[in-house]
This record gives structure tokens, sequence and C-alpha cells, in this order.
């Protein structure tokens, strides 16, 4: 996430292309929203106190920029077929990324709770 945060502002180009072009306003908008998300994201989940919270966050922004997947994998319908799969093949991952997501919440979850228990000792 942190990686992915930090390209979204040093190379932004590639972003700025796959957001839908129904949203309204530019494209350069949502791609640093969508950068400083995944790295407000990221460090939330590097932290056992907020991981509970990255996690729900990360899988809520998974969900949130799925249509940009599908808008690539749209935009790439015609190129060589190495490109097509790349862009189609990113559709299904977000699912397991999502998974990943949620058990980093039940983990942060399960993290506080024996912090909680150990400070009640």
């Amino acid at each position: 996430m942190g990686g992915m945060g930090a390209l979204h502002f040093l190379a932004p180009k590639p972003f700025d292309t796959i957001v839908p072009r129904s949203l309204p306003g530019k494209a350069r908008a949502y791609t640093y929203a969508s950068g400083a998300a995944e790295l407000a994201v990221a460090a939330a989940l590097a932290f056992p106190r907020t991981r509970r919270a990255g996690g729900l966050a990360a899988a809520g922004l998974i969900a949130a920029v799925f249509p940009a997947n599908v808008q690539m994998a749209y935009d790439w319908r015609n190129r060589p077929a190495p490109l097509k799969a790349l862009a189609y093949g990113r559709l299904p991952l977000q699912v397991p990324l999502a998974a990943w997501a949620l058990l980093a919440a039940r983990q942060g979850a399960a993290e506080a709770a024996a912090a909680h228990e150990g400070a009640r000792d």
C-alpha cells in the first residue's frame, strides 16, 4: 500500500489514465487523493494500535478503486495479449487483496484485545 501510494505522487500519469472518465473534475485530483489514502492506510496497518482500522480502511479502499481497475481493463482490451492479460488479471486479484485487508483488521482486533488483557493483569 505504501509503495503504490508513493507512486501516485512520483509517477501520477498512469494512474490518471485509469480514473473513470465519468467522475467529475480532474483525474489528477483523484490520483493524488487515492495516493494519500493508500499512504494513510499503510501507516495505519503498520501499527498494532491502528491495524484494525487500517485493515477495514484498506478493504474499503480496495473496493473504492475497483472501478479504476475495470476502466483499465476496458481501455486495454485492444492492447497486445500480455498487457490485456495484466489488465484483466488485476480484476480477480482484488478479492484476495480485500481478504488480506480483512485478515489484517481481525489480527489488529486480536492484538488490541490481547494488549487490553495484558494491561488488566
